[in-house]
C-alpha cells in the first residue's frame, strides 16, 4: 500500500483520536458559525405562534397577524403553529423552502434564572452547569477546539470573548461599528437657532435636551447589554467578509450582534425590531452567498440569545427579559425546513413563572447533540466541552 491509498483508507475509517484529540475523517470540511445576538431578541415575534389566540391577546399592538397572501406584514407560513416575521420574507425564508434553516423553540438555559444580560451571557458562554465552580478561562468553543484536529478557529470581536477563552490562542477580528441619533449636533443647533425668537424657542431646546439624556441612558444600558458587539447594522456590512474568509481560512468561527434589548418601542411588521431583523437575515443570506455553493453545504450556522423577552407587551409597547427563546439552525447540508425540539402549546397555563416561554431545549444538550454528529464526537469529547450535558438527538446533520 502507498502512501496516497494509506490516506484514503485512514479516512474511510470511524473517527480516530491523535494525542487525546478527535479525528474528524468524516467532517474534514465541516465549518461551524455561531452568531450571539446579545441583548435577548424577542423570539416570540420572529418565530410566531400563529395558532395560538393567547398570543393575539397578550399583544395588542406588537402581535404579527396571521399568515395571509394577501397581508404583506403578516406572519409567513412555516407549520400550522407557526409563522416567521415578514422582515426575513427575501432572506431567511427561503432557506426554509429549501430546507436549509430549522428553528427549535423553547430553547435556553434550563438553569440559569437570573434574566441578567451578562450572568446569562457567561452561563452560555462558558457552557458549564451554574451550580457549582465555574471556570472563567474556559469557553466551551474554546473547549470544542482542543477536541477537534484540523481546526482553525476565530472571533469576529473586538476582544476575545468569554465562549474562545482556553489553552489555546484564538485569534480575533473585530468589525464593529456605533450607531448615532438621527439627528446629530450641529443639526440640532440650527434647528434650535431657528426657533430661537420664537415662542417654541424653550419647547424646542428642551425637547433636545430630553431626547440627548434618553438617548445617552437607552445608549449606556444597549452597550452594556451588547458588550462591544457587533450591530446588526455593522453585521450585515461584515457579513460577506466573514464568508470569504470561512471559505479560505477558517472553519470554528464566532460573532455576536448587538441592539436586541427591545424594552420601548419595538414595533411589530415593521419597526424597530423589524428593521434589526431585515438586517441580520440579509447578512446571514450574504454570508451563505459569499462562502459559495460548496462551502454552504459543509457549513452550519447557529444563531442564539441569551435569553427570550416576556410574551405579554409591557406598557411601553415593548417587551421585557423573559426566560425561552428560540435558536436558529442553517446550513446547506442540514435537516431543515422543520421546527424541533420539545413544544408545548403557547397558552398562559404553559407560560414559566406566569410570564415568559419555558425552556425545553437546554442550550447545552443541543450543542452537544449538534457537535456529536457534526464532528464525530465520543462521549467521552462530549463531556469534556459539556460535563454531564445529555446530547439532544435533533436531526439537524
Amino acid at each position: 500500500m502507498n502512501r496516497r491509498e494509506l490516506i484514503k483508507a485512514l479516512a474511510a475509517m470511524a473517527p480516530l483520536t491523535v494525542a487525546g484529540r478527535v479525528w474528524a475523517a468524516p467532517a474534514t470540511d465541516a465549518r461551524l458559525l455561531v452568531v450571539f445576538l446579545r441583548g435577548a431578541y424577542d423570539a416570540a415575534n420572529v418565530v410566531v405562534p400563529i395558532s395560538s389566540d393567547f398570543y393575539r391577546t397578550s399583544r395588542p399592538t406588537l402581535g404579527i397577524a396571521k399568515p395571509d397572501v394577501g397581508n404583506p406584514n403578516s406572519a409567513l407560513s412555516l407549520t400550522a403553529d407557526w409563522g416567521l416575521h415578514p422582515a426575513l420574507r427575501d432572506n431567511i425564508y427561503p432557506f426554509w423552502g429549501k430546507r436549509e434553516v430549522a428553528f427549535i423553540p423553547f430553547a435556553g438555559t434550563s438553569d440559569d434564572l437570573t434574566r441578567s444580560h451578562f450572568e446569562t451571557q457567561d452561563t452560555i458562554e462558558l457552557g458549564q452547569a451554574v451550580s457549582g465552580s465555574r471556570d472563567y478561562r474556559s469557553g466551551f468553543m474554546s473547549r470544542l477546539a482542543t477536541e477537534l484536529t484540523r481546526v482553525k478557529p476565530i472571533s469576529f470581536t473586538e476582544q476575545l470573548p468569554l465562549i474562545f477563552r482556553g489553552k489555546s490562542q484564538i485569534p480575533n477580528i473585530g468589525i464593529n461599528s456605533v450607531g448615532k441619533p438621527g439627528v446629530d449636533d450641529r443639526q440640532a443647533e440650527l434647528i434650535k437657532k431657528m426657533y430661537a425668537q420664537s415662542e417654541l424657542a424653550s419647547s424646542v431646546s428642551e425637547g433636545f435636551r430630553v431626547r440627548d439624556d434618553v438617548y445617552k441612558s437607552v445608549s449606556e444600558e444597549m452597550n452594556a447589554a451588547n458588550r462591544g458587539a457587533v450591530s446588526p447594522r455593522g453585521f450585515e456590512l461584515s457579513a460577506r467578509r466573514i464568508g470569504r474568509l470561512m471559505r479560505e481560512q477558517f472553519n470554528l468561527g464566532f460573532v455576536d450582534v448587538g441592539g436586541w434589548d427591545t424594552h420601548v418601542n419595538q414595533g411589530a411588521a415593521t419597526g424597530y425590531l423589524a428593521d434589526r431583523l431585515g438586517e441580520l437575515g440579509r447578512a446571514l443570506a450574504g454570508f451563505s452567498e459569499e462562502i459559495g455553493p460548496a462551502g454552504w453545504k459543509d457549513t452550519v450556522v447557529v444563531v442564539i440569545s441569551e435569553f427570550g423577552r416576556t410574551f405579554r407587551e409591557n406598557g411601553d409597547r415593548g417587551t421585557d427579559h423573559g426566560h425561552g427563546s428560540v435558536y436558529w439552525v442553517m446550513g446547506g447540508g442540514i435537516n431543515g425546513g422543520r421546527i424541533l425540539g420539545e413544544q408545548v402549546k403557547v397558552d398562559q397555563a404553559n407560560l414559566f413563572q406566569n410570564r415568559d416561554y419555558p425552556v425545553l431545549t437546554d442550550y447545552r444538550s443541543m450543542f452537544a447533540g449538534l457537535f456529536q454528529r457534526m464532528f464525530g464526537l465520543e462521549t467521552p469529547s462530549v463531556q469534556r466541552i459539556f460535563a454531564g450535558a445529555h446530547p439532544a438527538e435533533l436531526g439537524l446533520v
